[in-house]
């Protein structure tokens, strides 16, 4: 057994041994691949990852967005599940972020990351299970799962990534200029930014 596996193993195991079943919570809603309502009003969103946006006002979604849902609404729908919070608990949105566990001690962020339904979205704060997902997701992208199965188009000479944000930019993007040089990285493709586990800015969309 890989060593990684056998840690995943044990981190699984010491999270079900601590958790009672006041840990557990019910998912009431599943608004898209990486956000959930609770039975207590809470609005969760998956840390680490990142699932194709869903158009809710009847635009165009993005491609896989709606597999990316289905799958969390298989996985989730009326499940009981608790939460593992890290450093940062709170997005900008007030929405609780946290590793969601089903209660068989699997991992639903590193689920849909594995089956190509999100990409890692790791921050300058550091993630306890960042090496897990980004074990994940250059799986599912050798395997061209989910949102890997589309082809890379060549749309740059290259990429500009920022160590301490995990973010990668287009060459002329006001962002990329702002990198010093002390963070910046020179990715060839989007794939080789990608399977190092940085994700896309949301201005210059890479």
């Amino acid at each position: 057994m890989k060593p990684l596996k056998i840690i995943l193993i044990i981190i699984l195991a010491t999270v079900c041994l601590s958790l009672t079943a006041a840990d557990y919570h019910r998912v009431k809603f599943v608004y898209d691949g990486d956000t959930i309502l609770l039975d207590n009003k809470s609005k969760v969103r998956y840390l680490g990852v990142n699932s194709p946006e869903i158009d809710h006002k009847g635009g165009k979604s993005e491609f896989m967005a709606h597999a990316a849902r289905n799958l969390n609404l298989e996985l989730v729908k009326r499940a009981r599940v608790s939460l593992e919070f890290d450093k940062e608990k709170k997005d900008r949105y007030g929405r609780l972020l946290a590793y969601v566990f089903l209660e068989n001690g699997e991992m639903v962020n590193a689920l849909l990351v594995r089956k190509g339904m999100a990409h890692v979205l790791l921050n300058n704060l550091g993630l306890k299970y960042g090496g897990i997902l980004l074990d994940c997701q250059r799986k599912a992208m050798k395997e061209k799962l989910g949102i890997w199965s589309r082809p890379f188009k060549v749309q740059e000479k290259f990429y500009l990534g920022n160590r301490n944000s995990y973010r990668f930019h287009r060459p002329d993007c006001p962002f990329a200029k702002k990198i010093s040089r002390k963070n910046g990285v020179r990715f060839k493709s989007r794939y080789d930014a990608f399977r190092e586990g940085y994700s896309p800015c949301k201005r210059c969309r890479p």
